[in-house]
């Protein structure tokens, strides 16, 4: 089944900064967030043993105990698989984003995309999540971000374990549809040109934003848009620098990507236009995208994203990003 078909609205909740990505979140705080997402009809929730070695999940099992299970999706990821030993956190090494979590459970993080390994980190997950089924289950981060020129191999071995164990899941019903949750475009390319097994979508994080688009522009969101499939938006906001935060790509922003920010923000402010809404509006204009999550950590945030998405913004303001050079000239958007 397609994720546009399953999803329950354009906006969604990113669940990594319940893992306590980049500081110790206070455990009310981390709740107070959820509660307030699903005050404000959020129905969508993306999870990962990742976050915080599983801590994300816990917490949002805790929120969402004694939520009507039918009335939300919940996706969830695998290839990561979390012990019960405990490892010396700071010595993790877990790629770009290992540092991240640094603040997580210091539980041990095994990487492992066979199908028995599938298996087990789903049902961790749902033991983590207090549910009894998941909704969608990403395999994630086989890409280069995380295994540099080793990727292609791990790739093989989630094609052999994971991407069949969940493609069988799905077609028992036990799962309603599977793909990729990643932060590369290749390992998305290359899925789409096997014959099998056969995804239901895609989460691609931080490659389509108003900062970082041309790659999938060109790469996957015209193969996704024509099967039908769907994409789910991760980090609209690119890790946060869009909207004035010091980082990109889960690191310190660079100059050029600082000089960016500033000129987007200079024809925002001039038409009177939140970078918010920039970004939100940017991505869900392309007929590929499902959803944007953006994630949040303090309840403020997601009246912030709600109010964004409902921004309107005139055309004139797109019109000058456009002439400005600072979208690509073949990305759709918003009318």
């Amino acid at each position: 089944m397609a994720l546009k078909d399953i999803l329950p609205g354009k906006l969604g909740f990113g669940a990594a900064p319940l893992g306590n990505m980049f500081r110790d979140i206070p455990e009310s705080e981390a709740l107070a967030t959820v509660e307030a997402a699903w005050d404000d009809g959020i129905r969508y929730y993306d999870n990962a043993p990742f976050y915080g070695a599983g801590l994300a999940e816990i917490r949002m099992g805790e929120a969402l105990a004694g939520k009507p299970r039918g009335d939300y999706v919940i996706s969830t990821k695998v290839g990561r698989v979390i012990l019960d030993e405990v490892e010396d956190v700071s010595t993790r090494d877990l790629g770009e984003k290992g540092e991240v979590f640094k603040y997580g459970r210091p539980n041990r993080i095994v990487n492992d995309y066979s199908a028995d390994a599938t298996l087990r980190s789903i049902e961790d997950s749902l033991k983590r999540l207090d549910t009894d089924h998941i909704d969608i289950a990403f395999v994630h981060d086989v890409a280069q971000d995380f295994y540099g020129d080793e990727w292609l191999g791990v790739f093989e071995t989630a094609r052999k374990g994971a991407f069949r164990a969940l493609d069988r899941l799905r077609d028992e019903g036990v799962i309603k549809a599977w793909g990729l949750g990643v932060n590369r475009v290749e390992p998305i390319e290359l899925l789409l040109v096997l014959d099998e097994p056969r995804p239901d979508g895609f989460l691609l994080a931080g490659r389509y934003t108003l900062l970082d688009h041309g790659a999938a522009l060109q790469r996957v969101m015209p193969a996704v848009a024509g099967r039908g499939l769907g994409i789910v938006v991760g980090g609209p906001y690119s890790s946060g620098a869009l909207v004035g935060g010091p980082n990109f790509e889960y690191a310190p922003a660079t100059p050029s990507i600082l000089d960016k920010v500033a000129r987007i923000k200079a024809i925002a402010d001039s038409h009177g236009i939140s970078m918010k809404a920039a970004g939100l509006q940017f991505a869900l204009a392309h007929p590929a995208v499902a959803a944007v999550i953006p994630g949040a950590s303090r309840p403020s945030r997601l009246a912030e994203d709600r109010a964004a998405l409902e921004e309107q913004v005139p055309p004139d303001f797109w019109a000058e990003l456009s002439q400005a050079g600072l979208v690509d000239p073949g990305a759709p958007l918003p009318s």
